[in-house]
C-alpha cells in the first residue's frame, strides 16, 4: 500500500498547477482561429509586383493647382478670368480699396502681352494726403480664400505697371491682415512716372517679408497721386516652394510620402473640356507665365491661370521620383467632338508634345523645355489617348480617332507605351494598345468591396490594366469615411493579386481646397490656405505604398467569414533596407475576426524585433478626418510581440491591419 501526506504548500502548489493548466487550455481553445492564411514564402515561388503599381492622379479639380499645389498666392493675376464661361472678363476676388469719389477701376484690352490682352485700369480722383485716406486707395487680393502669410517667411512680388500722370506716381505693396488692414509685413513703395508723354508697360519685382503670421491675408497695392495706373500679371509667391519650383511644400510632401510611382495628369475631364474650346490646350501652359493666356475650366466651373502648366506638371512628376503619363485631348470633349477630316491638328499637336517633353534640347520643342531651364529630357514613356472617350455611344468614334493617333505615334516613337480608354477587361480589344485605362466609382462601399476579384478571368493575353480612377463616392464615402476606405483597401489587395494584368493604379480625386466652390468629394487629401490632412482613403494608399517593385506571394485564404481579404508581399523597406513580409488583412464585418497566419519556406524564421503591426480603424465605421480632428482616422504601430511563422492574430472590426514581419 502506498500512503501519500499532503501538507498545506503542496495543496497551494497542486492548486495553483491546476488553475494554470486550466488556463492554459483555455486560452489555446479561445485562440483558435475561425479562419487561416497559408503563406508560401519559399524563395522563387512568388512573382514581381511591377514596379509602377502605385501612383498618383493629379487633375486641376477642386482648386487643386489654383489654390493647391501651386504655390502662386494671387487668384486671377491676369484679370481674365470670366473668358470662356459665357461672361466678360471679370476682376474677382479683387477687391477695390475706396469708394467712387476716389477711384474707379474697370478693365480694359491694353496689356502688353498678346496672349492675355486684359489688364486692370485704375483712374485715381484723390490727390495727396489732404484728399486721399492715409492708407491710399487701390485694390486688394485674398488670393485663394485668404493667402496663408507666416512670419519671417518671404515673398517675391512680380507685377507689371502702366502709368498716366503729370508726375511721379507713388505706389506702395503691401501685406495686410483680414482684420483692420493690419500691416503685416514690410511695405514695398514704387515711383513710376510716364517716360516723355510715352505710355510704357514697367515690370516691378520686390520681396515682402512678414512680420505676423495671419492665415487669411490680403495683397494689398496702393497710391495717393492723382493718375490713371493699368495693372498686369500681378504675382506673389513663396519663397520656400520644394526646390524653388513653385511646388506648396507641405502638399508636395503628402503626396511624396505615398511613394508614388508614376503621375497621371492633367485629368481626367479638365483634358477634354464640355466644350473644346476649355480643354487643356498644353502650349498655352508652357513658357513665360506672364506669356499663358490661362483658361476657363467649363467642367469644374472655374478659371485657372495656368501657371501649373504642361512643364510643371512633368516636374512635380521628376521631382516625386514618377514617371509621367500624359493624358492629351484627342479631338473629344464631354459635349463635341471634330470630324475626323480636322483630326490632324491634334495628332500633331500630341506628337509635339512628347517631344517638348523627351526631345532633344535641339529639336523644336525639346529647345523650348531646354529655355524652361530643363535641358535634359523627362523620363517620359506613357501616354493616354483621350480621356473617357470610348462609351458605348461614342466607342467607334473614339476608334477611329485612336487608330490615327496610335499610328502615327508608334511610327515616330515606338518606345512609347500607348493607354486606350476602352475597357479590355472582361472582352478583348479589336484595337493594339499597351494599357487599358479602367475607371470604378461604385455608390457604396460593399459594391467596391466585392470588386476584389474584378480582374480574376481578365483574359492574361490582351494589353495591361491601369485602373487609373477608383474611389467609392455619395453616401458610405461623404467627404471621405473610414468605411469606404476599407472597401478601397480590400480592392487594392485583389488588385496586389492580380498584378500580373494590373500594372498601375492610382485613386482619383487626389486634392480638394476645402474652401472650394465646386467640388467634387470625397478625396485623398484635404487642405486650405495653411493646413493640410489625408483621408482615410489617402491612408489606405500608403499602407500599399511598399506594393510597387515587391514580391507577391501565393497565399491561401481558408475562412467561412465573408468578410475578410488578405494578401501577402515580400519586400525591401525603403526605411532600413531590409527585407520584410507584409500581411494585409481587411475585415468588412461588425465582429472581430480570429486569423492564424502560418509562413512556410522561409530560409529563416519570422523575427520579433522589428516586427509590427499597423491598424487603421476607429470607433465608428462612418468616422472622417477632419481639420479639427485631422488624426482621428490614421494607421497606429505598435510592436508585434508574438511575430513568428505561425501566429494567431486578432482582426479588429471594420479595420485593414498590416502586420510587418522581419525576415532578414
Amino acid at each position: 500500500m502506498v500512503s501519500y501526506s499532503y501538507s498545506s504548500s503542496n495543496l497551494l502548489s497542486s492548486f495553483v498547477l491546476c488553475v494554470v493548466l486550466v488556463a492554459n487550455a483555455f486560452q489555446w481553445f479561445t485562440s483558435d482561429a475561425t479562419s487561416t492564411l497559408m503563406v508560401d514564402g519559399s524563395p522563387n515561388s512568388g512573382r514581381p509586383i511591377p514596379n509602377t503599381f502605385l501612383g498618383a492622379f493629379f487633375e486641376e479639380i477642386n482648386h487643386a493647382g489654383a489654390g493647391g499645389l501651386w504655390a502662386e498666392l494671387v487668384s486671377n493675376r491676369g484679370f481674365e478670368a470670366g473668358r470662356g464661361s459665357g461672361s466678360p472678363s471679370s476682376i474677382y476676388p479683387w477687391r477695390v480699396i475706396g469708394n467712387e469719389s476716389l477711384i474707379s477701376v474697370s478693365t480694359d484690352l491694353t496689356s502688353c502681352f498678346e496672349r492675355n490682352k486684359m489688364a486692370l485700369r485704375m483712374e485715381v480722383f484723390c490727390n495727396g494726403p489732404k484728399s486721399c485716406p492715409p492708407a491710399g486707395v487701390g485694390v486688394s487680393n485674398p488670393g485663394y480664400w485668404g493667402m496663408n502669410i507666416e512670419k519671417g517667411k518671404k515673398y517675391k512680388l512680380v507685377m507689371y505697371v502702366k502709368v498716366k500722370a503729370s508726375g511721379p506716381v507713388d505706389l506702395q505693396v503691401s501685406l495686410t491682415g483680414s482684420v483692420h488692414r493690419v500691416n503685416m509685413a514690410s511695405i514695398i513703395s514704387f515711383s513710376v512716372m510716364t517716360d516723355n508723354n510715352i505710355l510704357k508697360w514697367i515690370k516691378l519685382e520686390g520681396i515682402l517679408e512678414s512680420k505676423a503670421t495671419n492665415h487669411n491675408s490680403n495683397l494689398q497695392i496702393t497710391t495717393t497721386t492723382r493718375a490713371i495706373l493699368w495693372l498686369d500679371q500681378v504675382s506673389l509667391m513663396p519663397l520656400d516652394t520644394y526646390k524653388g519650383h513653385g511646388f506648396r511644400m507641405d502638399l508636395f510632401k503628402m503626396v511624396a510620402d505615398l511613394k508614388p510611382k508614376f503621375l497621371r495628369f492633367p485629368g481626367g475631364c479638365f483634358v477634354e473640356g464640355y466644350y473644346l474650346k476649355n480643354g487643356f490646350k498644353w502650349k498655352n501652359t508652357i513658357g513665360a507665365w506672364e506669356q499663358r493666356p490661362g483658361h476657363y475650366g467649363d467642367v469644374w466651373k472655374y478659371w485657372t491661370d495656368d501657371g501649373f502648366g504642361f512643364f510643371e506638371m512633368l516636374q512635380v512628376a521628376e521631382d516625386l521620383g514618377a514617371l509621367p503619363i500624359w493624358v492629351f485631348n484627342n479631338g473629344m470633349s464631354i459635349g463635341e467632338e471634330v470630324n475626323m477630316s480636322a483630326l490632324s491638328p491634334f495628332i500633331q499637336d500630341a506628337l509635339d508634345g512628347i517631344e517638348f517633353a523627351k526631345g532633344s534640347p535641339s529639336s523644336k520643342w525639346g529647345s523650348v523645355r531646354a529655355s524652361m531651364g530643363h535641358p535634359e529630357p523627362f523620363d517620359f514613356r506613357f501616354v493616354a489617348v483621350g480621356n473617357e472617350n470610348c462609351f458605348p455611344h461614342h466607342e467607334v468614334h473614339y476608334q477611329e480617332k485612336y487608330f490615327k493617333f496610335y499610328d502615327a505615334i508608334k511610327r515616330a516613337y515606338p518606345e512609347i507605351r500607348i493607354i486606350s480608354n476602352c475597357d479590355g477587361s472582361k472582352t478583348p480589344l479589336n484595337h493594339p494598345a499597351d494599357l487599358i485605362d479602367f475607371h470604378i466609382y461604385p455608390n457604396n462601399s460593399m459594391d467596391m468591396f466585392s470588386k476584389y476579384s474584378v480582374f480574376d478571368k481578365t483574359s492574361r493575353s490582351g494589353p495591361k490594366v491601369f485602373v487609373s480612377e477608383y474611389a467609392v463616392v455619395k453616401d458610405d464615402a461623404r467627404n471621405g469615411t473610414l468605411l469606404a476606405a476599407l472597401a478601397e483597401a480590400a480592392f487594392l489587395i485583389g488588385l496586389e493579386r492580380n498584378s500580373d494584368i494590373v500594372h498601375m493604379v492610382c485613386y482619383a480625386p487626389l486634392f480638394i481646397n476645402k474652401n472650394g466652390r465646386y467640388s467634387w468629394i470625397p478625396d485623398a487629401i484635404a487642405f486650405n490656405s495653411h493646413e493640410s490632412y489625408g483621408t482615410p482613403s489617402y491612408w489606405v494608399q500608403q499602407l500599399f505604398s511598399e506594393s510597387s517593385g515587391a514580391i507577391y506571394l501565393k497565399s491561401t485564404l481558408q475562412t467561412s467569414s465573408n468578410s475578410i481579404v488578405a494578401s501577402a508581399i515580400g519586400y525591401r523597406s525603403s526605411q532600413d533596407s531590409k527585407t520584410y513580409l507584409r500581411v494585409k488583412v481587411v475585415n468588412f464585418g461588425s465582429e472581430i475576426e480570429k486569423l492564424r497566419i502560418t509562413i512556410n519556406g522561409l530560409s529563416s524564421n519570422v523575427q520579433q524585433s522589428r516586427s509590427t503591426k499597423t491598424v487603421l480603424t476607429s470607433s465608428n465605421k462612418m468616422d472622417e478626418n477632419s481639420f479639427s480632428q485631422p488624426n482621428k482616422v490614421v494607421p497606429r504601430k505598435s510592436a508585434l510581440e508574438n511575430a513568428s511563422n505561425n501566429m494567431v492574430v486578432s482582426i479588429s472590426p471594420y479595420s485593414v491591419t498590416s502586420f510587418d514581419l522581419l525576415v532578414v
